[in-house]
């Protein structure tokens, strides 16, 4: 056998250069106890929680491998619930910061995520057009609402009754009843998608926002109320009701279509539009946690902000309109029908207009909060990786906000196009449309930033004190990074300026241009004005002319040879002494975007816009081999130095390792959600620095652990199986459709796998009872005690039985994902699970796992069951013990609930002391007011 070859593996270091993702949305956590200061903002698979008052990164959730959607805090503040691109959410306790809770339903993004008031229950809603409610508590799924024809687009727990309603971009807004899981009112009074609900007004009123410029208030009616009916009836009626509505509810369309209620749970009738400034859809709708403020905002920079008046502040209002009509009339016509006066209430009047809120850039989400001191604090994360925070005092008569944070150093505000490695690999130099920044490799803050122009190329000076930078409009721009000061701006080509590229020497360096034009360029000290000690510079010797525009040039070690890559599809090699034409690369179908010659000279490798990777000698120009590299444009390409390794990056968002001598792909870093632009190799090898469009910078880091491609390979099969069998039908359940599915789980690898350690338990039960059984008969036959040589796994697990080793196993499925591994377990286990379920009561714990799992068990395999003769006692038998310990049971929680009853009542009787005191300074206020209303009485009389 040969030997294999070993290469050290490349892991995934951190993500910077990210202030916020767009995808998600961005809102405030409560964190050390403080609200209003700390934000959660999406940061690809991850989430960030930013400090605004100090601008600083306090946390990261981690997050696997796809892409944050979604997120919404719990009510206590305490747990974080992140929805991804995949369909699964993850819940995160903010204190440790560590996610324990995933919930696996869905089969495309979490677009919508809200918390009941208890934050005992949670609603998702996803692209794949399902909700899903979600148990917190027991961390399992309860119900899956099917309905909606496209994407949802918010959902929102009412607080008073159990109900839920849903807004989709199908146009529709339906209201479900939660204790049957049933769709009783269909809204279509809308024309366009729906984006967003909130509920004001004590939960009386719905605010729609839809495509247009327009909110639509809808009024909400309770037939309960509204009816004055007693408990039993309105239960009647609510359940004759549910019987005679369809799978989708009762669809309206406008008011008159809701003046038959004896069918419906509420009435929800057309209340009135309130008109926004914005010409475009409406992104984001929300109310604060007082249900006073309203704000949203369209595809464009601008938040409205609406105040909800309450009842009294509209009487107070119509009470001056009234007095403000009687003294028109008066004026008009004398004092004849002063009394007849009357003033209706519309909805501008109870929904007015307080203040526009106009961000830097254009908003992707908010979240509002009210501040201590009695203002509106609204956080936004703008598309341009960009955090502010505006605080707005509502209560005043003319508000104006006022920026009181923003988080800008942590990242550039487009993409980055261009990156270097200082020489002593401790500083990575950054460059976008509007800004050059220098971080600090191992601690990855930002230590300078530079304003510049379009930037496309860089590198540092030799010596680390100066960077230099190509831009867009062809000028070659020179910084100090001591001070930050832009030392020099040189007119370099009239087009682009695609490429720099050192020389060897390190004496000067060579640029390649969009004005056909290879220009050489020397490194000069000289007096600068306003110092009197010298400084760099830098002036042109030499110019190559060619025909076509120049992508790239790179020198080669020796600085005998400069390769140029054209428009024409070719890489042309030049001596560098005469400037004379050498050898000519072609084979390439699109052009060569990238290229590097190895450390030795002995080979060029170029990457292409038609994603191939082709390697080369550089002593005849002979092609050795050509890579399918990436499924999309090659966009960079560097050695890794001395050796003959090297990495790609592609718009196919990976960046991919090399061989460039047994022409073996060796591993791909994955992490990038869009496309990689640019990539840049420490000297030492060490790291690896990528930039994508994502905003991202990644950080790569060079292992101790070494990489077999063989197993690499395996692993890879293996990964690509896990997600065959995910994606594979989900098992079908006796009375249902296929593919129709009501439970709230979907089958993944963790339940697959799940169900393989439920039933390899079952097999080592089974075999270690026949084990017994056959060492009793030896025994038997012997005469004497013959000793049983006892399982391995067993003895794990610390000498236990076979069937307590079932009910471990049991245990140490996930909560949420326990449904799914029993509805993939085939029958034949079935009734050996149900035999060790008695068993399992008989002793007495963990009697509400294994309910939920007998229970479930007798829901998908009732027909085989029932029709087994062999399993009549057996459900007989569990019949009586189920009863029984569940009995007991509800009497031990009785039993605390009285407990926990008593003790409140004795806090009460011991703090007796502090309520009287309260009762008697509510008393005093009330006797003071009364006072002053009496004494403005006498006044006005």
């Amino acid at each position: 056998m040969g030997l294999t070859k070993q290469y050290l593996r490349y892991a995934a270091s951190a993500v910077f250069g990210l202030i916020g993702s767009q995808k998600g949305n961005i809102v405030f956590v409560t964190l050390r106890g403080e609200k209003g200061r700390y934000v959660a903002v999406p940061a690809c698979e991850h989430v960030f929680i930013w400090d605004i008052r100090k601008g600083e990164k306090i946390l990261i959730l981690q997050g696997f491998k796809h892409e944050v959607t979604c997120l919404c805090p719990s009510p206590d503040g305490l747990h974080l619930s992140v929805g991804y691109e995949d369909g699964s959410i993850r819940i995160f306790s903010l204190l440790s910061g560590e996610g324990n809770v995933t919930f696996s339903g869905h089969k495309a993004a979490v677009t919508a995520l809200n918390y009941d008031q208890l934050g005992g229950r949670l609603v998702s809603g996803s692209k794949d057009t399902d909700v899903i409610v979600w148990d917190v508590i027991n961390e399992s799924g309860l119900y899956r609402l099917k309905g909606h024809k496209d994407a949802i687009t918010q959902t929102l727990f009412l607080r008073e009754k159990n109900l839920l309603i849903t807004s989709g971009k199908d146009t529709v807004v339906k209201w479900w009843d939660l204790d049957t899981q049933h769709c009783f009112k269909t809204m279509v009074g809308h024309r366009t998608e729906v984006w967003g609900l909130a509920l004001v007004s004590e939960e009386k009123r719905l605010i729609t926002g839809a495509a247009d410029s327009e909110l639509r208030a809808w009024d909400i009616t309770y037939i309960e109320e509204m009816k004055d009916l007693d408990e039993p009836n309105s239960k009647k009626s609510r359940g004759s009701c549910l019987g005679m509505q369809g799978t989708h509810g009762t669809v309206i369309g406008d008011p008159e279509a809701d003046e038959d209620p004896e069918d419906r749970i509420l009435s929800c009738s057309k209340a009135g539009s309130i008109m926004r400034e914005g010409r475009d859809r409406v992104v984001n709708l929300a109310v604060d946690r007082t249900g006073r403020i309203l704000a949203c905002h369209g595809t464009d920079s601008i938040l409205e902000v609406f105040c909800i008046l309450s009842k009294e502040e509209i009487r107070k209002k119509m009470d001056k309109k009234i007095k403000k009509a009687r003294k028109k009339a008066k004026l008009s016509s004398g004092e004849g029908e002063q009394e007849d006066l009357e003033v209706s209430v519309s909805l501008q009047d109870e929904i007015q207009r307080v203040a526009h809120i106009k961000a830097s850039a254009k908003i992707k989400s908010f979240d509002l909060i009210h501040s201590p001191h009695g203002g509106l604090k609204a956080v936004f994360l703008l598309q341009n990786n960009l955090v502010e925070v505006y605080t707005l005092n509502p209560s005043t008569p003319a508000p104006q906000p006022i920026r009181t944070a923003r988080i800008t150093i942590g990242g550039h505000r487009s993409d980055v196009r261009t990156l270097s490695f200082s020489s002593d690999n401790i500083a990575v130099l950054s460059a976008a449309a509007d800004s050059v920044k220098i971080w600090n490799r191992s601690t990855l803050q930002c230590i300078r930033t530079m304003t510049c122009e379009y930037a496309l190329s860089s590198l540092f000076v030799p010596g680390d004190r100066q960077v230099i930078i190509g831009t867009k409009t062809g000028k070659l721009q020179l910084y100090d990074l001591a001070s930050g000061n832009l030392l020099e701006t040189v007119e370099a080509h009239d087009g682009a300026l695609w490429s720099i590229s050192l020389s060897p020497d390190q004496h000067g360096f060579v640029t390649g241009g969009a004005d056909k034009s290879v220009k050489f360029w020397d490194f000069e000290l000289v007096k600068d004005e306003n110092c009197a000690q010298k400084r760099l510079s830098v002036k042109q010797a030499r110019i190559l002319q060619l025909d076509e525009e120049v992508l790239c040039v790179r020198y080669s070690p020796n600085q005998k040879l400069l390769a140029v890559s054209l428009l024409d599809c070719t890489v042309k090699i030049f001596y560098v002494d005469t400037l004379k034409f050498f050898l000519s690369l072609y084979g390439h179908k699109l052009p060569v975007l990238c290229m590097d010659i190895s450390y030795d000279g002995a080979l060029i490798a170029t990457g292409s816009a038609d994603r191939n990777v082709k390697i080369w000698g550089l002593d005849f120009g002979d092609c050795h081999r050509s890579l399918f590299a990436h499924d999309d444009s090659v966009m960079y390409l560097q050695f890794v130095p001395k050796s003959h390794l090297f990495f790609t990056a592609g718009k196919d968002h990976k960046i991919k390792q090399w061989d460039a001598d047994r022409f073996e792909h060796i591993q791909t870093l994955e992490g990038h959600h869009q496309e990689v632009w640019c990539l840049a190799v420490s000297p030492n090898g060490d790291y690896v620095v990528s930039s994508s469009h994502d905003k991202s910078l990644r950080l790569w880091e060079r292992t101790k652990e070494p990489l077999i491609l063989e197993e690499e390979q395996e692993m890879q099969r293996e990964a690509e199986y896990e997600e065959s069998v995910a994606k594979e039908d989900q098992p079908v359940v006796p009375g249902e459709a296929q593919g129709d599915t009501y439970f709230p789980g979907k089958k993944t690898v963790e339940t697959v796998k799940a169900a393989e350690r439920i039933m390899e338990a079952i097999v080592l039960y089974r075999e270690e009872t026949a084990k017994m059984k056959e060492h009793e008969a030896i025994c038997k036959a012997a005469g004497k005690e013959v000793p049983l040589p006892v399982n391995p796994i067993l003895l794990a697990y610390g000498n236990i039985s076979p069937s307590a080793y079932v009910l471990e196993v049991f245990k140490g499925v996930k909560s949420s994902e326990l449904e799914e591994a029993l509805l993939v377990l085939p029958f034949s286990y079935v009734p050996d699970i149900l035999k060790l379920f008695d068993e399992f009561f008989q002793l007495g714990s963990d009697i509400e796992l294994l309910c939920r799992c007998l229970f479930f068990l007798l829901r998908i395999h009732f027909g085989q069951i029932s029709s087994n003769q062999m399993l009549v006692p057996v459900i007989e038998k569990l019949k009586k013990t189920t009863i029984s310990k569940v009995s007991e049971v509800r009497d031990v929680i009785g039993f605390n609930m009285a407990g926990l009853e008593f003790l409140r009542r004795e806090c009460e009787a011991k703090s007796e002391v502090e309520f009287f005191s309260d009762a008697t300074s509510t008393l005093e206020e009330k006797k003071r007011k009364r006072k002053k209303r009496e004494k403005l009485i006498m006044t006005l009389t």
